[in-house]
């Protein structure tokens, strides 16, 4: 069966409120739309939870085998049944009407790989949820060099907190709470890399895509994400998110990366 859209959520303990309230949200869509849970947890606990519904599949899949290769499960199937695919977070909120106005501009849009929703906190506050690629200076400094000044300087250019955020640009980096791919696009780069349990794997699969083609943000409809910052409470994701941007870096380059550079001075430009 043809999907216009295949969405796929990986779960790890997850809250089950969390579970139903997207069930919920992408279930209402008029789209002919499939759901794929991979569940990373160490039992089928939620498995018994989760309500039934004929266009939603579980998987268990035995291990926590990280962010990006469990949903690599899911975008294997989706690259063959699905014209679009999403890649969501459970602690995402949103009105169903958005996912027929990105599937329609997606359509129209074929030049377009990747698009990116304006994201809010649950306060209302901007989420800023579209970067420049990151170097080396900007891990360092925002998770180790607690001097705000500091942080704030080199985040003004990082996070285009120049830019009010009212009109579509393209982005060298989208954040992976909410990203909606074309399949053709998946097909192009093979979905996330599986060297990174968690974290830089959006940074690198935006990177990829938009080698191919557009990697866009679209302020035209938004989401609220809870953005835990996993990283800052916990010493074990701390160590998680240090070892897959060191391994972000030996892939694409540390201080000398030819793409980096070019990718955000083009990202830029369009501010000029």
């Amino acid at each position: 069966m043809n999907y216009n859209i295949t969405a796929s959520l990986v779960l790890f303990k997850t809250d089950i409120e969390e579970i139903e309230n997207v069930l919920d949200i992408l279930t209402r869509s008029k789209l002919n739309l499939k759901i794929i849970l991979v569940d990373n947890s160490p039992t089928r606990i939620l498995e018994k939870q989760i309500p039934v519904n004929q266009n939603l599949e579980y998987i268990f899949s035995g291990a926590n085998l990280g962010f990006g290769t469990a949903h690599n499960i899911a975008i294997a199937k989706s690259m063959k049944d699905s014209e679009f695919h999403l890649v969501l977070n459970a602690d995402v909120d949103f009105k169903v009407d958005i996912l027929e106005e990105i599937y329609a501009y997606m359509k129209e849009h074929q030049d377009v790989g990747l698009l990116g929703p304006k994201i809010h906190n649950p306060d209302g506050s901007h989420q800023y949820s579209a970067k420049l690629l990151p170097a080396p200076a900007n891990l360092i400094v925002r998770r180790f060099v607690p001097i705000k000044s500091l942080q704030e300087k080199m985040d003004f250019e990082y996070e285009f907190k120049f830019f009010n955020f009212d009109r579509i640009i393209e982005v060298p980096y989208l954040t992976g709470c909410f990203m909606f791919m074309n399949c053709k696009a998946l097909k192009e780069v093979g979905g996330f890399d599986e060297r990174y349990f968690m974290y830089p794997e959006d940074t690198d699969l935006t990177r990829r895509i938009h080698q191919f083609s557009k990697a866009i943000y679209y302020p035209h409809v938004s989401i609220v994400h809870e953005h835990g910052k996993g990283s800052y409470k916990s010493k074990k994701l701390l160590y998680y998110h240090v070892t897959s941007m060191i391994k972000y870096f030996n892939k694409w380059g540390w201080f000398f990366d030819e793409g980096r550079a070019e990718m955000n001075k083009r990202a830029l430009a369009q501010f000029k």
